[in-house]
């Protein structure tokens, strides 16, 4: 099953909804100039009303060493996830898996990123828009993405409910992240875009087993 991010969570009431909607994971935005920016002392609040089982996320962009580290003594982040241009050294020092995200665009090798971030939970792959890390709602060439990638790709840059399920035909990602694609307004979700993401992406789960189970049962007719 396509594991479902919902990222840039700023409200208590949009925490709540994104967990009793089924999101596998929370994304909170440490970094100042994301309009999602979340403070330690937000952070430790909306951190308290995530049941288990619920992964936290922490994105971070070009971060001090120092910062992290105190993030980490007070959120209880599962994951840590970098947009910038951090080193795969960087990435490993903190005793948590990460996520290394990229920012597609034509002529980069995202095998040789891949192999560079072996060390990895997976690639988080966003769209590149010049000057911006992410957050953008704008989708990139889905085509650009290899098939053989050697890590788990979570899909990130424009979903909504609309476009979600093709995507994930297209891609079949390990998972995929949402933030701009369920709000009202940057930082502001709205509850029935999410439930819709939500809805749409276990909705096309159901189809793909379907195929699988329907190629299957043609393979074993076919012997």
């Amino acid at each position: 099953m396509t594991r479902i991010k919902i990222c840039g969570l700023t409200r208590t009431e949009d925490v709540i909804d994104a967990v009793y909607c089924g999101a596998d994971a929370l994304g909170f935005v440490f970094y100042e100039k994301s309009p999602r920016h979340v403070t330690l002392e937000k952070a430790i609040q909306l951190t308290e009303f995530v049941f288990p089982f619920v992964s936290l996320v922490g994105l971070f962009v070009n971060p001090e060493e120092a910062y992290v580290r105190e993030v980490l003594k007070f959120v209880p982040l599962d994951v840590l996830q970098f947009h910038g241009e951090e080193s795969p050294e960087f990435c490993s020092r903190f005793g948590r898996p990460y996520l290394k995200a990229v920012r597609v665009k034509p002529g980069l090798d995202l095998i040789q990123y891949a192999t560079l971030h072996q060390g990895a939970q997976g690639l988080l792959l966003d769209a590149f828009v010049e000057g911006t890390q992410g957050g953008t709602g704008v989708t990139f060439d889905w085509t650009l993405v290899p098939q053989d990638l050697p890590l788990p790709v979570i899909l990130s840059g424009g979903l909504q409910a609309s476009n979600v399920s093709e995507a994930m035909l297209k891609i079949r990602p390990y998972a995929v992240d949402v933030s701009s694609g369920v709000e009202s307004a940057k930082g502001i979700k709205d509850s029935g875009k999410i439930a819709a993401f939500i809805n749409e992406v276990n909705r096309m789960d159901l189809q793909l087993s379907g195929r699988k189970d329907a190629l299957r049962g043609h393979r074993r007719t076919v012997r």
